[in-house]
Order: C-alpha cells, then sequence, then structure tokens
C-alpha cells in the first residue's frame, strides 16, 4: 500500500554504475528525490551529467544499481522484466525527439498501439485514441499517415499516444528537439495545458528556455542533482 498517495515518483538513494573495460563509471551518485502528482518537472544538465540514465531508470528502462525507485507507490526495483514491461505500458506514457510513429500506420492506429498490447477491444481503443488526438488538437488529422503530417502534428500524434494508457506519469525526452521554434512552443504550450489538467509531466532538456515552462527544475551534473528549485529561481 501506497502510504505517501500524492508521490508518485519517490527515489532513495539512487545509484547506476557502467563498466566500461575496467573503469567503472559511474553515471548516478545516490540521487534521492520525490515527485508529487500534477507536478511539472524538468531534468537539466550537459551531456554526460547523467540525465539520461535517470530518464531511462524512471522509465523502468534500466535498472539501478543500488538504491530504491517507487512509482506510484510499486518499488518498481523488486520487479523482474515482464513486470517491468508491464508497468511501463500502465504506468508510463514516453515523448521522444524523433516522434517513433509507424510511418505506414495512420494517427489513429498509431496511437492504439499501447491499448493493443494491453489487449483493450478495438472498438474501445479507437474510442479512445480519438478521444486523446482530439485533447491534443489534431483530431481532425487521425486517418493521416506520419508522412503527411507535420513535424508539430506527429509529436501531437506522439504525445496522444503517450495518453492514451492515461499513464501516472508522462516522460518526455527532448520533446522539441526536432521541431523549429513556433512549432517548439505550440508544443510547450500544450504540456502547459496537460499539466494544468492536472498531468505528471517531467522533460528532459538542455533547453533552458524549454525548462522554465517547467513548474521545478532539477539541474545535475556529474551524476548529481545540484539543484532542485522552483523554475525562476536564480541558478
Amino acid at each position: 500500500m501506497n502510504d505517501r498517495p500524492n508521490v508518485v515518483i519517490d527515489v532513495a538513494g539512487l545509484t547506476k554504475t557502467y563498466a566500461s573495460g575496467e573503469l567503472q563509471v559511474q553515471a548516478l551518485r545516490g540521487l534521492t528525490f520525490s515527485i508529487d502528482r500534477g507536478e511539472y518537472v524538468a531534468i537539466m544538465g550537459p551531456s554526460g551529467s547523467g540525465k539520461s540514465t535517470l530518464m531511462n531508470v524512471l522509465g523502468c528502462l534500466d535498472r539501478a544499481t543500488t538504491g530504491t525507485y517507487k512509482l506510484d507507490g510499486i518499488d518498481v526495483s523488486q520487479l523482474d522484466d515482464n513486470q517491468l514491461a508491464e508497468i511501463r505500458l500502465k504506468k508510463l506514457g514516453f515523448v521522444f525527439q524523433g516522434f517513433n510513429l509507424l510511418a505506414r500506420t495512420d494517427a489513429l492506429r498509431n496511437v492504439t498501439l499501447p491499448l493493443f498490447y494491453a489487449g483493450m477491444p478495438a472498438k474501445e481503443r479507437e474510442r479512445r485514441a480519438l478521444e486523446r488526438l482530439t485533447e491534443v488538437g489534431i483530431g481532425e488529422r487521425a486517418r493521416h499517415k506520419p508522412t503527411e503530417l507535420s513535424g508539430g502534428e506527429q509529436q501531437r500524434v506522439a504525445i496522444a499516444r503517450a495518453l492514451v494508457n492515461d499513464p501516472a506519469v508522462l516522460l518526455a525526452d527532448e520533446p522539441t528537439g526536432n521541431l523549429d521554434s513556433k512549432t517548439s512552443s505550440e508544443i510547450l504550450a500544450l504540456f502547459d495545458r496537460l499539466s494544468a489538467g492536472g498531468r505528471t509531466i517531467i522533460v528532459v532538456t538542455h533547453d533552458e528556455g524549454v525548462a522554465k515552462r517547467s513548474r521545478r527544475i532539477l539541474r545535475m551534473l556529474d551524476g548529481v542533482i545540484m539543484s532542485d528549485a522552483p523554475a525562476g529561481a536564480p541558478v
């Protein structure tokens, strides 16, 4: 049972060590923090700071070496690979810089994929997918393939897909990295609306402008959180 019901991510003493030949590289060094439901958090840091490693651990794509990580009250460090896959499907939504859409499949079918893997009936999958496409402002493009959509529209489809299972956390990795400044602003405005609607959002970015749209920024360097402060606070 979750004794801290408002905490959706709870990390304590998290480390990640990689073997590089005979060397041991510490990518994460004893991180401890929590994120409440409905928070909009940015994780910032230069290349090699550990932010991508942390994203992979939070997304259950990789395992920590030591420490504990509880997601929505579940200690994921105790789960096997099949259980981790189920957690990713049910509790997490992913948005990537490269969209990761199926090129020959229309927007609606792209969004239904997580529901297909979850075993939902076809009619309910389509209904839910169209709801999410409408939520992100692209419902009228549901039958268009990615090649028929602009970059911003493709990212909206990817966001709809990330939301279709109603995840506990939306994880976005450099979500505006492949977009021009106008389209980036539109996507960030969408994140603002999702946050205002109560979604829990974590954005990993090297872009100060993107990070400042969040409500809280974790700044990383050499595998350590150097600061954890509201967005807009002095650096």
